[in-house]
């Protein structure tokens, strides 16, 4: 008997219908599941059983995105049921769900390990905060709409001062979200690198720049026009924020955590490209 975990966006799957199915499914089968349902801006770190065999994950990117932050302390694999729109991390179709199960139990599948950001924020006053991110870390504006500063340096060396709306420092994984929005590339999830990636720079020459996975980012936060204080926040995979300032700074670096992701259909990245980009 296996223990599934079923963790379940209640705005994607109404009435929990889909919940019900699998449950229903894996449990006439003589498994084990336990039930966690996400709820808006609500962490589940706690929640999380330690014997799971797998987290079967129902929602869109943004709730695999959630789970593999609750998931990140104890390498449970995760496998995303697609209840959203593109889903370019999400495995299983609705029309694929009785053979994607039975494969689970079965144990026929193989695991991709996809790297994470690890995120340090340094107060001018001291002390850290810290956060991570399968996806990316995005450092933009906080309060009225204009153009912020941000210093960037790569492994202590000074790269280049940005006037934008913020800059997104992005995971192979991430490749295919915002960064993919503010007209960075695409990479293919297995790589092992960083991608730096302006929003909306104020600048005819801003353009993405790829680092190698053992490079460092920190990104400080400078005074603003005229001397003034600058407020930024650094967003961790669009759910978790810190609010910074002048004088503050960010360290971002891969993480020693990873999060594993089942792969049942053997489908190559290219051929997901290929189906999402022809969606309309």
């Amino acid at each position: 008997m296996k223990h599934f975990l079923i963790y379940t966006n209640r705005h994607k799957d109404k009435g929990m219908a889909m919940t019900g199915r699998i449950r229903q499914y894996l449990e006439e089968r003589g498994q084990r599941c336990t039930v966690i349902v996400k709820e808006e801006g609500e962490g589940l770190e706690d929640a999380i059983p330690q014997d799971a065999y797998c987290m079967i994950v129902l929602g869109g990117d943004g709730t695999m995105l959630q789970a593999a932050w609750d998931a990140k302390k104890l390498h449970i694999p995760l496998i995303g049921v697609n209840m959203g729109t593109l889903g370019y991390m999400t495995e299983i179709e609705a029309d694929g769900l009785t053979d994607a199960l039975d494969k689970l139990m079965e144990g026929s599948f193989e695991t991709e390990s996809r790297m994470m950001l690890n995120g340090r924020i340094y107060g001018r006053e001291g002390g850290f905060q810290e956060d991570w991110a399968l996806n990316d870390v995005v450092i933009s504006r906080s309060g009225p709409l204009q153009i912020i500063k941000l210093n960037i340096y790569v492994n202590g060396q000074f790269l280049y001062d940005y006037s934008a709306d913020g800059m997104i420092v992005t995971t192979p994984t991430g490749s295919t979200g915002y960064n993919l929005s503010a007209g960075g590339p695409i990479v293919e999830p297995r790589a092992r690198l960083i991608l730096l990636t302006p929003i909306c720079p104020h600048s005819l020459n801003a353009r993405s720049i790829v680092l190698s996975a053992q490079d460092v980012i920190q990104v400080e936060v400078p005074p603003g026009r005229d001397g003034g204080e600058q407020l930024v926040e650094a967003n961790f995979d669009g759910a978790h924020t810190v609010q910074m300032r002048t004088g503050d700074r960010i360290r971002i670096a891969v993480s020693e955590k990873t999060t594993e992701i089942i792969q049942i259909n053997r489908v190559s990245f290219l051929e997901v490209l290929r189906r999402k980009m022809s969606e309309r």
